[in-house]
């Protein structure tokens, strides 16, 4: 049974349109499941998710999505390297204590990683700084004193991230209210998707 196609949020449509077509893929942080329904339905991709929260596993086994029920922190030993061709991190990488260790776990597990997240640079972030408050939007709803996101960064920070670890982009894209921005990206976008790879 697949998720109703209006429950894929538009990051993650675009997120699908850069998985090729019968391949394995990891999701975590899968939510309720709709990427990994929607890329079975649509692209035949073999798939798993990983979630913390009891609601989103019960939602994926209802909907037939295999899913493991794990705290992602903790790595992702029980899957053995190179194991699928994608493994993606949708808007959880801000939320994550240890992104180093997941980001090189991605990339252990998978060949290429993908991952969404709110990109700190957008105009307004910054506007609300230079008035001397913590940002608060659409891709960043939370007050300060009760925000799950502990690592905030901008496209930039995430491109200069990589490069650190020898890792490089394959392609990235900024979208703001669901649509893709092409002029200033990173002043201008306020949700940041970016694939890459090992060197």
């Amino acid at each position: 049974m697949r998720l109703p196609e209006q429950n894929l949020r538009p990051d993650l449509e675009r997120v699908a349109n850069w998985i090729a077509p019968a391949s394995r893929v990891l999701d975590l942080g899968c939510g309720d499941g709709a990427l990994l329904s929607y890329l079975r339905a649509e692209k035949q991709v073999e798939g798993y998710g990983v979630e913390i929260d009891i609601d989103g596993v019960a939602s994926c086994i209802e909907h037939g999505v295999n899913v493991v029920q794990s705290d992602l922190e903790s790595g992702l030993s029980g899957f053995e390297s190179n194991s699928f061709d994608y493994v993606v991190l949708s808007l959880t990488l801000q939320s994550m204590r240890r992104i180093e260790f997941i980001v090189q776990e991605m990339l252990r597990v998978g060949r290429i990683g993908i991952v969404t997240f709110p990109n700190f640079g957008y105009w307004q972030n910054r506007w609300q700084i230079l008035r001397g408050r913590m940002p608060v939007s659409e891709t960043i709803p939370y007050e300060w004193y009760n925000t799950p996101n502990i690592h905030l960064c901008t496209l930039h920070d995430f491109d200069r991230f990589l490069t650190a670890h020898k890792m490089r982009t394959t392609a990235q894209m900024v979208l703001h209210q669901g649509r893709r921005v092409n002029v200033l990206p990173n002043l201008m976008g306020s949700l940041a998707l970016v694939r890459f790879e090992f060197e």
